[in-house]
């Protein structure tokens, strides 16, 4: 990029010195001046392509300064929340009994057939993107999807959740969430993603799942904050209505949320 750029300094720089050339083999002043005048060009086309070099570095050390920002408060947000929904285990009352704190007993912020993150830590991971959005001035996107297999022609029946998990995991970012809810839906957390970017995600996903088995249909359902909600609890309520209107349809589905206006 940067030798695009310093292409028109360049060229201008060698004509100058040409025309420089020409004048001292010649004896002709006129050259001259018009090297001075061309060399002139060059080196306002040099600083030129500086500043704009400075500037890409600037925006670049921005982006790379957000997305740290933005992985550190996800690894801060699941701390917090380990911390919020593990109650410490009473130790000072013997008879307490409470298969949370069993050895072999699964996470309670993590889905034990999937290895993804629970319902829990989906529901407050929401409030606290949503609050990082607001302050940054950034979208975030919330999308329920929801895998059957059968249809179109029969009944649809759940398919393999490890199977869409690989396919969720291949397809989603470092700064994403992907979560399993209790009714078998998978939740995903899109960090910085507007609408077009969130349904994109999906048919990714979609495609994915596609070169697996062409036997599934994939039903979503995106709502996006500010565009479609203001609140974390009316973003989810907003995508769970898209999702119920996906699922009228026999096949592959992706539908998007009202804007908060309508």
């Amino acid at each position: 990029m940067s030798g695009k750029l310093a292409m028109p300094g360049l060229a201008t720089g060698a004509l100058g010195l040409a025309a420089g050339m020409i004048g001292l083999g010649l004896g002709a002043p006129s050259f001259g001046a018009v090297a001075g005048v061309l060399a002139i060009a060059a080196g306002v086309a040099g600083l030129r392509v500086a500043q704009q070099l400075e500037e890409q570095a600037a925006v670049q050390t921005l982006v790379e300064e957000e997305l740290r920002n933005v992985r550190a408060e996800a690894r801060d947000t699941e701390g917090r929340l380990r911390d919020e929904l593990q109650t410490a285990r009473p130790a000072d009352d013997p008879s307490f009994e409470d298969p949370l704190y069993e050895q072999d007993a699964p996470d309670p912020l993590i889905d034990d057939a999937t290895g993804l993150f629970s319902e829990n830590f989906f529901l407050v991971a929401l409030d606290s993107r949503v609050a990082a959005a607001r302050r940054h001035l950034r979208p975030v996107a919330v999308v329920l999807v929801e895998v059957v297999e059968g249809l179109p022609g029969d009944d649809p029946q759940p398919t393999d959740a490890a199977l869409v998990t690989d396919a969720i995991k291949q397809t989603l970012r470092e700064a994403d969430t992907a979560c399993r809810m209790r009714n078998g839906d998978f939740a995903l957390l899109l960090e910085d993603t507007p609408e077009n970017g969130a349904i994109w995600t999906v048919e990714r996903i979609r495609r994915c799942l596609a070169d697996s088995t062409n036997q599934l249909t994939v039903w979503a359902g995106v709502a996006c904050y500010p565009a479609h909600a203001f609140s974390s609890t009316e973003i989810l309520s907003a995508a769970d209505e898209a999702l119920e209107a996906a699922r009228e349809w026999r096949q592959d589905r992706i539908e998007v949320a009202l804007t908060a206006n309508d």
